[in-house]
């Protein structure tokens, strides 16, 4: 599996839309430093995907995620693979027995497939909107997440860069 963390908040961030010819799209702007995170892990083979909602990040919130996974996945052994954020490598962490994390190479945050998963969110739920709270960021988030946790050929196509193997092998 593989894991990251996704800040989401009321900061805008406006993006492009679509509009009939000749008429200029309105976009409701709004600067406001509330956010929450989205911690995630995935697994690209299967599209599971498994996910917490939760209010900052620290080496406690990641153990209840590798806690909240390993109870998800009691009967398998899981390889964590993520980046090497402090919180990922702090003494305080603590790693289920079923489980082994492996850091991905510093400043590689394209080797990730859950940036995927971050950038399908913000894409399809949060673009150009304005939230009057952040329980309205946190609900748009949980519909997001609960929708992509029940699509698994979704969060396959979306994290298994299966982009690669569609390219037809030439033989030489």
């Amino acid at each position: 599996m593989f894991q990251d963390e996704g800040r989401f908040g009321r900061l805008s961030d406006p993006r492009h839309c679509w509009s009939p010819p000749g008429v200029r799209p309105e976009v409701g702007a709004q600067v406001v430093r509330e956010s929450t995170f989205a911690f995630a892990a995935v697994s690209p083979h299967d599209g599971t995907l498994d996910s917490l909602l939760l209010p900052e990040v620290n080496a406690v919130m990641m153990s209840l995620l590798l806690a909240e996974v390993a109870a998800r996945h009691a009967e398998e052994w899981i390889l964590m693979v993520m980046d090497q954020a402090g919180w990922h490598i702090a003494q305080a962490l603590k790693i289920p027995d079923h489980m082994r994390l492996i850091g991905l190479p510093p400043y590689s945050p394209q080797r990730n497939p859950v940036e995927h998963l971050w950038e399908e969110i913000r894409e399809k739920w949060f673009p150009n909107r304005v939230f009057d709270s952040l329980q309205a960021v946190e609900n748009t988030l949980e519909d997001a997440l609960a929708t992509l946790e029940k699509d698994k050929p979704r969060i396959a196509r979306l994290t298994g860069f299966d982009w690669i193997i569609s390219i037809p092998l030439v033989a030489t």
